[in-house]
């Protein structure tokens, strides 16, 4: 065989190497899985190897919205956006409700305003206490807003949600076991060593059983809620998935770039 055609067949081997290497890296981060019932699609992802970044608006200063435009803006970066959720709830113009910082820019302040209750029903994002998922060097963490404003960490991605659903090992306290409230719901945990996961319930779960999921199944002894019902999305080309909103798109979006 020529040195040509040694050296051709060298570089086709190592392209379908990284091909699957690349294939098998995406099946392995979401998967679907049940938990009492409940079937779910759960991601992993280890905070300092994968580029974990936040997103909210174009360079024309207007809101993504769609997985796909930020798919499109990613692309023309000659990067490919392989995993995206929205990263918590927000506004009727797609804005923040709380803290948002994007590369270490803060562009949105903490929210410790208190919600009145409608109808006896106070919205998630009120419910205490609620938190903050960032990302700094160090890597991922999750923390009640209190104990984040005292901490004050150095970040370069965050954004505030809530309720916490599972704090320092424990359930947070206003959850009701059995409660009939129960819609679709996604949320974030911060797991063993930095390991972050993401969990979308396919089914209706209410917040004692989602909560139970990260802290017994998933083993995450922190994870904060992001957001229900309607608003729950997911973006994973790998398994078909490129949700869309009713209500009308997102506001902020978790995405994993390679």
């Amino acid at each position: 065989m020529s040195y040509l055609k040694q050296g051709m067949l060298a570089a086709a081997m190592m392209l379908a190497a990284t091909t699957t290497s690349l294939h098998q890296a995406h099946a392995e981060q979401c998967e679907q899985q049940s938990f009492e019932e409940t079937k779910y699609v759960i991601c992993t992802l280890e905070a300092r190897k994968a580029d974990l970044r936040l997103f909210w608006k174009g360079a024309d200063g207007t809101p993504y919205r769609a997985f796909s435009s930020l798919a499109e803006a990613v692309r023309a970066e000659g990067k490919t956006l392989v995993l995206a959720v929205n990263a918590g709830m927000y506004r009727g113009d797609f804005s923040p409700m709380g803290l948002y910082v994007e590369n270490s820019r803060e562009l949105k302040p903490v929210n410790t305003s208190k919600a009145e209750s409608s109808a006896g029903q106070v919205p998630n994002f009120y419910k205490k206490p609620n938190g903050v998922f960032f990302l700094a060097e160090t890597g991922a963490g999750i923390l009640p807003t209190d104990e984040f404003l005292k901490r004050a960490p150095k970040v370069r991605f965050a954004t505030q949600s809530g309720p916490m659903l599972v704090i320092a090992g424990k359930l947070n306290p206003i959850f009701i076991p059995g409660s009939t409230d129960r819609t679709r719901r996604s949320g974030v945990g911060v797991c063993g060593t930095g390991t972050v996961r993401l969990a979308i319930s396919e089914d209706g779960v209410n917040f004692h059983d989602f909560a139970r999921l990260f802290r017994d199944n998933l083993k995450c002894p922190d994870a904060l809620f992001l957001d229900g019902g309607n608003g729950v999305g997911l973006y994973y080309p790998a398994m078909g998935r490129n949700d869309r909103s009713w209500h009308g798109g997102y506001g902020p979006i978790l995405g994993v770039v390679e």
